[in-house]
């Protein structure tokens, strides 16, 4: 039985100019793989999705009217959100758990993982940026959508939403004033992790092409149930209806990453 495709594609307005994406959005995997030697408990945790997202991007994509791509598979099978020649791109061990079915691994598997699932859905990113480009007649913007675990190690995570970035301001700075402009929630600036991550997602399709572009993390207790998930829509998608409004965030500008040169 051949695999799905490794990537999921929401087909919206492309002329709209706005781009949604979820590198974490499933906790499947490839019936060939079983569960990697995991538990199956272990696939409602954090360490194999973003829990809440993958409906956070269907709402949001539906109420805007606009294309998402999400990949299909576990972040424990290969990480989308991470460079070829990162460490961490097939983990061996996540927060405790060891992933058997990753260790010891061979070239020709990571290769095939690379392959089979990492690269065509760089592919399809790729694709639909540029046929949104193409549609609109401008650059896009790029909002990708993640989840991060209210507490790490035994200490609580303060902030319900936050955003990652590196040096490229243009979308961050107004999304986290309207994020703070009712003043209910807490809001972070690259936090829980850092935004500067050499061959991540947006780096790879956004820094070093110059587009406007953010992610958000939304604390997963905030977007664990429907009616959490349907509050973060109705917030989340005026914000992105306004940003997406404005001229400036539809331009090619370049920023040199924190990161180090761009990779040649």
């Amino acid at each position: 039985m051949a695999d799905e495709a490794p990537f999921e594609i929401i087909r919206g307005d492309m002329g709209r100019g706005l781009v949604l994406l979820g590198d974490h959005a499933t906790n499947r995997l490839p019936p060939r793989y079983g569960t990697l030697g995991l538990a199956e408990s272990a696939f409602s945790r954090h360490i194999a999705y973003d829990i809440g997202v993958e409906p956070l991007i269907r709402g949001l994509a539906k109420r805007l009217n606009v294309p998402a791509v999400m990949s299909r598979y576990s972040r424990l099978l290969i990480d989308p959100n991470r460079g070829e020649d990162d460490p961490t791109l097939i983990m061996k061990i996540s927060d405790g758990a060891i992933i058997a079915g990753n260790h010891p691994l061979s070239e020709a598997e990571a290769e095939a993982r690379l392959e089979g699932y990492h690269r065509p859905y760089h592919r399809a990113v790729a694709d639909t940026i540029a046929e949104v480009a193409q549609a609109s007649g401008s650059t896009p913007l790029i909002l990708s959508l993640h989840s991060f675990t209210p507490a790490w190690k035994g200490e609580p995570r303060p902030w319900h939403v936050t955003v990652l970035w590196d040096t490229d301001a243009r979308a961050v700075l107004p999304l986290l004033a309207a994020l703070r402009e009712p003043g209910d929630v807490v809001v972070g600036d690259n936090e829980p992790y850092d935004g500067a991550l050499r061959g991540d997602t947006l780096y790879r399709h956004c820094m070093e092409t110059g587009m406007p572009h953010a992610l958000i993390e939304v604390r997963q207790d905030e977007i664990g149930t429907p009616e959490g998930v349907a509050a973060w829509i109705d917030r989340l998608a005026p914000i992105f209806e306004r940003l997406n409004a404005r001229a400036d965030l539809h331009r090619t500008e370049r920023h040199a990453s924190r990161t180090g040169p761009y990779a040649a």
